[in-house]
C-alpha cells in the first residue's frame, strides 16, 4: 500500500465513502505524495508523452494560429501569451521561437505559465530560460489584456465525479474499502440530480455520465477574459462531444493499470467533454469554434508542408523518427482523431484558422 493509500484508508475508514473527483484530486495534487507534485512524468522514462514532446511542429503551428488571430485583432501591442499545464516547458518555447517570425509579436508577448507542480516548474524554467515567463497559480491570477492561450492535456487531468442512470435518477461511483481495508469503487444509493436532468432523455439504464465539476469555472476564466479583453484560447485533448461511458483510467509506464491500486504513483485521466467546454465559454460571454480533430486542425494548418521542409537534410534513424511523429500526431488510428481541439474568441471576430464551425445548439444566446 502507498503512502497515499494508507492515508485515503483511515480517512475513508473514518468518515465514510469519497467522491471519485476527492480521491483524483489528491492522487494528483497531495502536496506530498499527489503525482504531479512528486515527479516529472513525461517521455520515455515518465509515463507518458504528449504532442509537444512528439514533434516541435506540434507547438509551431499551434503559435501561427494564434498569430493569425492576434493579426485579425488588429495586433494588439501588450499581450499575455499564456499556457495551462505546460509540461515541460517544450510547447511554450516551440512557440516563443515560432512567434519570432511574426513581426511585433514576440516583443508585444508576456509569456505566462499555470503549473501546480514545484518538480515540473523547475524544467519549464530550464526550457524557458531567458524568455522572461512568469509562473501562476491559477488560471484567475492572470493578468487582465489580451490573452492567448494554449491548455494541451490539461483539462483531462481535472478531477471528475462519474454516475450511473439508475431509473429516474443516478447513483454516484464512490471509493471506499473492501474487507480486507483495500480501496474499491462502489455505487451510492440512487437520488435525483438536478445537474443531469437533461441526461434522462439520452441516456438508459446503467449507461455512465461524467462531470467536471472544475471544468466549467476554469474555462469560463479563460473564455471571459477572452471576451472582455480580446485574444483567443485553444484547448486539446483527447475526448467527444457530451459524456457518455466510463473513460476514467490510470496509466503508468505508458501502459494501463488499475486505478486503486496504488494511489499517487499512476496518471489519473477521464475523457473531456468538449460540450461542457463550449457552454462554459459561450456562458462567458466568448464564441467558440466546432470540435476538431487534432488531425484535421493540423493538416490545414500546414503540417505535411512544415513536415516535408524539416525533411530536408535529414537521413536515416533521424528521418524515421521525423516521419512517425508526423503519422503520429495526425493519423486516425494514432493522435488523430481520438484528440479534439476547440478554439474560444471574441465574438465577432475571425475564430483561429483551421477549426470546424460550431454547432448551432452553442450560438450565443441574446440578452435584453
Amino acid at each position: 500500500m502507498t503512502p497515499l493509500a494508507a492515508l485515503l484508508a483511515r480517512r475513508i475508514a473514518q468518515t465514510g465513502p469519497i467522491s471519485l473527483a476527492e480521491f483524483m484530486a489528491d492522487c494528483l495534487l497531495h502536496p506530498d505524495h499527489g503525482y504531479y507534485a512528486t515527479r516529472d512524468p513525461l517521455g520515455r522514462a515518465g509515463d507518458f508523452t504528449t504532442a509537444p514532446e512528439i514533434s516541435q511542429m506540434f507547438g509551431e503551428l499551434l503559435a501561427l494560429a494564434l498569430a493569425q488571430a492576434w493579426t485579425d485583432q488588429g495586433s494588439p501591442d501588450r499581450i499575455v501569451l499564456a499556457e495551462i499545464g505546460p509540461g515541460r516547458g517544450t510547447q511554450m518555447a516551440d512557440v516563443l521561437r515560432t512567434l519570432k517570425a511574426v513581426p511585433g509579436m514576440r516583443a508585444a508577448a508576456q509569456p505566462h505559465l499555470v503549473e501546480a507542480s514545484p518538480v515540473l516548474r523547475d524544467r519549464q524554467r530550464a526550457a524557458l530560460d531567458g524568455q522572461g515567463a512568469l509562473w501562476l497559480d491559477r488560471v484567475e491570477d492572470l493578468p487582465e489584456a489580451p490573452t492567448f492561450l494554449l491548455a494541451n492535456e490539461f483539462l483531462d487531468a481535472l478531477p471528475i465525479r462519474q454516475f450511473v442512470r439508475a431509473g429516474p435518477g443516478w447513483r454516484e461511483r464512490m471509493v471506499g474499502l473492501d474487507d480486507g481495508g483495500r480501496l474499491v469503487p462502489g455505487l451510492s444509493a440512487p437520488a435525483p440530480l438536478a445537474a443531469l436532468d437533461r441526461r434522462l432523455d439520452d441516456t438508459a439504464e446503467g449507461e455512465v455520465v461524467e462531470l467536471c465539476p472544475a471544468l466549467p469555472a476554469i474555462v469560463a476564466a479563460v473564455a471571459g477574459r477572452v471576451a472582455r479583453q480580446g485574444g483567443a484560447a485553444i484547448f486539446i485533448d483527447y475526448g467527444g462531444w457530451r459524456s457518455r461511458g466510463d473513460t476514467f483510467q490510470a496509466v503508468q509506464d505508458h501502459a494501463p493499470v488499475d486505478p486503486f491500486a496504488r494511489p499517487g504513483e499512476a496518471d489519473l485521466t477521464a475523457h473531456v467533454d468538449f460540450e461542457a467546454v463550449a457552454r462554459a465559454a459561450v456562458a462567458a460571454g466568448a464564441a467558440v469554434t466546432g470540435m476538431t480533430p487534432q488531425g484535421a486542425l493540423l493538416d490545414r494548418l500546414g503540417i505535411a508542408a512544415r513536415a516535408e521542409r524539416l525533411a530536408r537534410g535529414m537521413g536515416g534513424d533521424t528521418l524515421r523518427q521525423h516521419l512517425a511523429a508526423h503519422r503520429r500526431l495526425t493519423h486516425p488510428q494514432e493522435m488523430g482523431t481520438v484528440f479534439k481541439a476547440l478554439a474560444v474568441h471574441p465574438r465577432g471576430t475571425p475564430p483561429p484558422p483551421g477549426f470546424d464551425a460550431p454547432p448551432p445548439d452553442t450560438a450565443p444566446v441574446a440578452r435584453s
